[in-house]
């Protein structure tokens, strides 16, 4: 899959997964990116801060390997190095991580960045530093990464929806409740974490958001 066929998946109305083990009901993360996959998810983003590199190394080679049979995006949180290493189709940074010019530099122009944002300045930002796409939030309360930020709320996003430059992804404390807030207010593609990690059925949970989903774009 090129770049611009993975880009457009960002722009029609679609889950962008991430994984999360510590909320996985004891599944480890392949396990869990298999059955999002399978489901059709067609973007997934490996995300852990606690394994060795050996061992991030090992789960997410075969995620890439997952994805790439199911025609999914596959995007490596925080390490450039190890995206590459993986032959992943891109990485995504936090404001904290390495800068988005230097990052290119080392992937290349066919790779996709992505920068978290959390502010109209950091849109901005992204946006004029190169990013491909953007992630927007976190919208509503969340915990699922330590020491995170209050939510910036639906104002954000609405202004993101208001100024669009690059594609964005809508995150943080998305459920099935309230899913359909974050559609209205304009995000086509929105991240659900533990929604989707902590469901006994991953498959039907799935189902259950894209239905939706469908619905609220009608």
């Amino acid at each position: 899959m090129t770049k611009k066929d993975s880009m457009k998946i960002f722009e029609n109305y679609s889950i962008y997964a991430i994984t999360d083990e510590k909320h996985s009901l004891g599944r480890d993360n392949v396990l869990v990116a298999k059955k999002i996959l399978e489901s059709g998810v067609k973007i997934i983003q490996y995300r852990v801060k606690y394994l060795d590199f050996a061992d991030k190394y090992r789960e997410a080679k075969e995620i890439s390997k997952i994805a790439k049979k199911h025609g999914a995006v596959f995007i490596v949180n925080d390490h450039p190095d190890l995206a590459l290493m993986v032959k992943a189709d891109g990485v995504h940074l936090g404001q904290d991580d390495y800068p988005v010019k230097e990052v290119r530099k080392l992937v290349g122009k066919d790779f996709i960045i992505g920068v978290s944002t959390h502010s109209p300045e950091q849109y901005i930002r992204a946006t004029r530093d190169g990013a491909d796409y953007a992630g927007v939030g976190p919208l509503f309360e969340t915990h699922t990464k330590d020491n995170v930020m209050s939510p910036v709320g639906l104002e954000y996003l609405r202004w993101v929806v208001g100024h669009k430059k690059i594609p964005f992804v809508a995150i943080g404390g998305i459920k099935t409740y309230n899913l359909s807030e974050v559609i209205k207010a304009g995000a086509k593609c929105f991240c659900l974490v533990t929604e989707i990690t902590e469901s006994k059925d991953i498959n039907k949970k799935i189902k259950e958001l894209n239905k939706g989903a469908l619905k609220k774009s009608i």
